[in-house]
């Protein structure tokens, strides 16, 4: 049974994850790029400007929705996780360094589909019976399309539902006990029989914490999502920048192995990775599933935000997309190649290549503090998808079924931290891929929208 549950979300998944995949998201980004005149590119320095400058803005939230900046960082942290170690170091063994070229490609389309994705959401949100700002692609499917296209709605809440429990929960609880046990290994500070006892006292842990945050509404999510992510994403920018500026001499050659290699993978690779398509569809897959850009999630947490305009709280999202992948993913990118270490082109890899480029440059002391880091990732993370899955399992149910989806949510971290989690991944990434389908069709229905939107915040707005 298990083996034929196997082989049916292997052929899904390949599809989903596939060419036909990233032509629909690629293919979306362009065309909603050339609707908007590429406002990812003309109006990026007003969205950074804006954005950075909300950092020190301490004003409350009105009921029911927190701060802009709140919003921005509860998004991050659904979308900033392991995917930026682990993914990155998978993207570049399996696709060679080119395939850091193709993530910047996705990115900088994937920036104006996040725009387009929020600035719908806040348009089309609408307050629940709690008093909350809700919204997100199941909103502006609901709210901005016929009621021909409603069964989309009802279809990403679903897989919205079955995502949240693998993708941002069991796997991610999982990657902070993998951190922890390693750690303690390498300090000798327990023993391997002992782990799986630590493991579950960690899980009881992980699922109070999250059930505390959660339960305590969007107003809490937000408070923690303010601090932990400006502090989780600082704390891995000033080890990573000291990685880069340890081995400033690789840097020219680094990004030659870069360009060139986006065309010409196997002269950077060792023959290991000799096909171009390769290198493209790992860098574009990495890089959509990094920035959830064409997922439509992220909009989830944008919605609440307290925010005059749609376009304003859109903008937040161009920097989103440019702070996960742009920022944080090329710094990953930067760590694996220019510390020198031996990067085994042809077979997958995960955070362990990242961590083993920090240890080389600062030695093994540093594995603690890469430990923190990944932790405050994942369990960032699993913060966000909890929002996400509330929302969904609220739109199909109602919000009575809020609290008791969030105690069911918590509780699943403990089984993250210790059970073999196996086929639950490659099973919840699928479904992770199949909400973008309803969500990619509306957004492109709805294009006209953002344009409309767009043109009328920008003819307004004397500051532009």
């Amino acid at each position: 049974m298990l083996k034929t549950i196997e082989a049916v979300n292997n052929v899904v998944n390949n599809f989903i994850w596939g060419i036909p995949a990233m032509i629909c998201i690629i293919g979306v980004g362009l065309f909603l790029s050339f609707r908007t005149r590429f406002i990812q590119i003309r109006k990026f320095p007003y969205s950074i400007k804006n954005t950075l400058g909300r950092i020190f803005d301490k004003s409350e939230a009105a009921d029911g929705s927190i701060t802009p900046f709140q919003a921005v960082c509860t998004a991050l942290a659904g979308t900033v996780g392991t995917g930026n170690i682990a993914g990155v170091a998978g993207a570049i063994t399996i696709g060679g360094p080119g395939a850091v070229f193709w993530m910047w490609i996705s990115a900088l389309l994937g920036m104006c589909t996040k725009y387009s994705e929020v600035t719908l959401a806040v348009h089309f949100r609408e307050k629940n019976s709690q008093g909350d700002w809700v919204g997100g692609p199941m909103y502006y499917i609901k709210n901005g399309l016929s009621k021909h296209w409603h069964w989309l709605a009802f279809l990403f809440s679903l897989f919205g539902v079955l995502t949240v429990f693998g993708t941002g929960n069991a796997t991610q609880v999982n990657t902070i006990v993998a951190a922890i046990d390693s750690l303690m290994l390498n300090f000798n500070l327990a023993s391997s029989e002992s782990l799986s006892t630590i493991n579950l006292v960690i899980g009881i842990i992980i699922a109070i914490g999250v059930g505390l945050i959660l339960i305590g509404g969007i107003r809490r999510i937000g408070k923690v999502t303010e601090t932990l992510v400006p502090f989780m994403a600082l704390l891995y920018l000033i080890l990573g920048l000291g990685v880069v500026l340890l081995n400033i001499q690789h840097v020219p050659a680094v990004f030659r192995s870069i360009f060139e290699g986006a065309f010409h993978p196997a002269a950077f690779s060792g023959g290991m990775v000799g096909s171009l398509f390769t290198s493209m569809k790992k860098g574009v897959s990495r890089g959509i599933f990094s920035n959830e850009a064409g997922l439509g999630t992220g909009s989830i947490a944008h919605a609440t935000a307290d925010i005059t305009h749609p376009v304003k709280q859109g903008l937040f999202g161009i920097f989103e997309v440019f702070t996960d992948t742009i920022v944080i993913c090329t710094l990953t990118a930067l760590i694996i190649l220019c510390s020198g270490i031996n990067i085994p082109y042809g077979s997958a890899a995960g955070a362990e290549l990242t961590i083993q480029g920090f240890t080389s440059t600062y030695g093994g002391w540093v594995s603690i503090f890469t430990a923190i880091a990944l932790c405050c990732f994942a369990f960032s993370t699993t913060i966000g998808w909890g929002l996400y899955g509330s929302r969904c399992i609220e739109f199909l149910f109602g919000t009575k079924t809020i609290h008791p989806f969030m105690i069911v949510y918590s509780l699943v971290a403990i089984i993250g931290a210790t059970v073999d989690l196996g086929l639950l991944w490659s099973i919840a990434e699928t479904f992770n891929g199949l909400m973008s389908i309803p969500n990619l069709i509306a957004v492109f229905l709805l294009s006209g929208t953002v344009v409309k939107l767009t043109k009328e915040y920008f003819n307004k707005d004397s500051d532009l």
